[in-house]
């Protein structure tokens, strides 16, 4: 028999994963008794599901009322892009500090599938696999928890579709993220937490402009 956890674990990830598919419509009422039925299981790891998905922003949860599927507008990308700012220039400075050999062949790899990439999900997807790389070198999986809460592959998938139309795009993010990589190779801390700041509000202001 599956324990409650694994069944409230069970019922986040396919809830997430029709909210993210685009099955439940965003502004959509999340019932609970519906949803139970359409898993099979009963409403109380339904519920706690629900409550998880709005902790991560997925879900709008409200008192007495219940639960809808959240709008995932470009306001909602902006407030997690700047809570980014704020975490990613310390990840780039831990990563210089703790990073080992492995971890910069995994980001040189990520950089080289980025330049090579034809589509803008695997663009994306390479994009995002070299800031998750750098997550990974502080040793602390914290660290990479909240960036995957912050940084959903869809969503990313459809907004970065949309940048990829301009040609500069692909090419300025690949040197950026060279650069970053080069002062984690040595060590140069300041540096990476620096040109990481200035690679992620580059991203905020596209995004601001579009709004």
């Amino acid at each position: 028999m599956l324990q409650v956890d694994s069944v409230v674990d069970l019922a986040y990830e396919r809830i997430r994963e029709l909210v993210l598919a685009g099955d439940i419509a965003p502004g959509a009422r999340l019932a609970q008794v519906e949803l139970a039925e359409r898993l099979g299981i009963s409403r109380t790891p339904v519920r706690e599901a629900l409550r998880r998905l709005s902790a991560e922003g997925l879900v709008d949860s409200h008192p007495n009322r219940g639960f809808w599927v959240a709008e995932l507008s470009l306001d909602a990308v902006l407030r997690r892009l700047e809570v980014r700012l704020l975490l990613e220039p310390g990840i780039a400075r831990l990563a210089a500090e703790r990073r080992s050999e492995r971890h910069l062949s995994e980001l040189e790899r990520a950089i080289t599938r980025e330049e090579k990439a034809r589509t803008g999900s695997a663009a994306h997807d390479a994009s995002r696999e070299f800031h998750f790389v750098l997550a990974r070198a502080t040793g602390n999986e914290e660290h990479v928890r909240i960036l995957d809460s912050l940084w959903l592959v869809e969503v990313g998938r459809r907004l970065l579709s949309r940048r990829a139309t301009e040609v500069e795009w692909q090419g300025a993010d690949v040197s950026e993220h060279r650069e970053i990589a080069q002062a984690v190779a040595d060590r140069r801390g300041d540096d990476a937490a620096h040109l990481m700041e200035a690679h992620v509000r580059a991203a905020v202001q596209h995004w601001e402009e579009k709004r």
